[in-house]
């Protein structure tokens, strides 16, 4: 590599080449003519993920605001996956809805160069620009069918965001103000300072930057948008959102809190705390009484988002480096979840309601079983990834002193595992009511959603390698 200061930016450049390449062969491309689009996506995405596995322990940094440690790597490599996994369910969705396969494969490209962005960025202003970059692709996705329920979850998104932008910039204004500085590593030495001033005005640029992240990680009360865009978006754009946009949210949410504003905790994790506790119950018992599957899923990645919250509490190093393994664990669970809905919708009718998966056992048998096996990981019971990610979520809890916190989290991840199971017993107890089996799925698809749950197997029967692999990243910067 020829310079350091382009060393650290090398993976968000190989994702913008790539999209840059599926504007290029859309534009170009003849009518009619078929152009494997996607794959220059996954092309541009693997070489993302080699560039930052040769940056791995380089600590490199791109002029000044960007920061390619190993924290920031892990999750790079965590969206590079979501990426590749979300470009393999799209192929039959794209041909299946007709969607302009050239705009859709870029748009999904430069959220990730977003995403990347932010989980690597030392500065709030560029964690900022980083937010609008993945934000506005996002926004179009929600709507890029072009019907009249993901316009309007479209245009819901687009004003809560802009509403929630405002409040994170301010608390951006207010650091600035306070400190004299945007760059994070100067924040962090003027609070440590300041740690017994007690100066108002650091309460509010706390505030103020909390509001910000918590919109775009769902939590309560700032998850009004949730259910509705997931809703309205393709459901392969919904499990997109779920996963890469809240993991990308934590990984800049841990650094801003858990590294600058580090000296400030007894301030900010009692209320990190509430949002934490008010999210996980929310997202579980409004979760039970939905009866389409993508709400269900919405109020669930809600309920989730609260037990990562857990782990930002805890801020012992169990809790930082489970936040990690559980940002991939939960990513290629819900992720896969998503791909099964979107597999199975057809161009006229989605396929997204409970009564749509009765007796799906009967038509495609393993469909069905993958589906089950991400249930139960999202549920979080054994031998899956979801079980070993609650699990070291809520001993970082314990071992914090947060016992309520942790109580809470198994009582909602029981009642959570009622409305997954009520899924597994339609497909399975339920007879099909007359409608046509749903469309032959691709090899593509099936591939993604095998490679989903080899993963979700693999982190639950042998998760130490990746937990030490995340408490060795995590370790280089908090």
């Amino acid at each position: 590599m020829f310079n350091t200061n382009l060393d650290a930016v090398i993976p968000m450049l190989c994702v913008t080449l790539a999209a840059l390449a599926a504007i290029g062969a859309e534009a170009f491309r003849s009518p009619g003519e078929r152009i494997a689009i996607g794959g220059l996506g996954i092309i541009g995405l693997v070489g993302a993920a080699i560039s930052a596995a040769m940056l791995w322990n380089r600590n490199a940094e791109g002029f000044g605001v960007i920061v390619a440690d190993n924290f920031g790597l892990f999750i790079t490599i965590t969206l590079v996956i979501v990426g590749i996994l979300t470009i393999m369910f799209s192929s039959q969705v794209l041909e299946r809805d007709g969607m302009p396969s050239g705009e859709y494969y870029s748009l999904v490209l430069f959220s990730i160069v977003g995403m990347i962005m932010m989980a690597t960025a030392n500065d709030l202003l560029v964690i900022f620009i980083a937010l609008e970059i993945l934000s506005l692709a996002v926004y179009v996705l929600t709507g890029i069918r072009r019907e009249a329920a993901g316009t309007e979850a479209a245009f819901k998104y687009f004003l809560l965001g802009a509403f929630s932008s405002a409040f994170f910039l301010y608390g951006i204004a207010f650091t600035y103000g306070i400190t004299g500085s945007t760059r994070l590593s100067a924040v962090g030495s003027y609070l440590s300072a300041q740690a017994l001033t007690g100066n108002p005005l650091i309460l509010i640029a706390l505030g103020l930057l909390l509001v910000g992240f918590a919109f775009k990680i769902s939590a309560v009360p700032f998850h009004m948008w949730t259910p509705d865009a997931y809703e309205g978006a393709p459901a392969i754009v919904t499990g997109f959102m779920s996963t890469g946009v809240k993991a990308a949210a934590f990984a800049a949410f841990a650094r801003v809190f858990l590294s600058s504003f580090e000296p400030f905790t007894a301030e900010w994790a009692p209320l990190v705390a509430a949002l934490a506790a008010a999210t996980m119950i929310l997202g579980t018992v409004v979760g039970v009484a939905q009866s389409n599957l993508k709400r269900m899923l919405g109020y669930s990645s809600i309920a989730h988002g609260g037990y990562l919250l857990v782990g930002l509490v805890a801020a012992n190093q169990v809790g930082k480096a489970a936040i990690l393994f559980y940002l991939l664990a939960y990513s290629v669970t819900n992720l896969a979840a998503f791909g099964v809905i979107a597999l199975l919708g057809t161009r006229d009718r989605n396929n997204d309601e409970l009564r749509d998966y009765a007796g799906l056992w009967q038509t495609h048998p393993a469909l069905a079983a993958l589906m089950t096996v991400c249930l139960l990981s999202l549920g979080g019971l054994p031998p899956t990834a979801g079980f070993i990610g609650k699990w070291y979520i809520f001993s970082a809890a314990v071992s914090a002193g947060y016992y309520w916190l942790a109580i809470i989290g198994m009582l909602t991840s029981v009642v959570s595992v009622f409305f997954y199971l009520r899924v597994v017993v339609m497909m399975y107890m339920a007879d099909r009511q007359g409608e046509p089996a749903p469309a032959r799925i691709t090899f593509l698809g099936m591939t993604a959603l095998a490679v989903a749950i080899v993963a979700i197997f693999y982190l639950g029967i042998l998760p130490t390698p990746v937990l030490n692999l995340a408490a060795a990243s995590i370790a280089t910067i908090f």
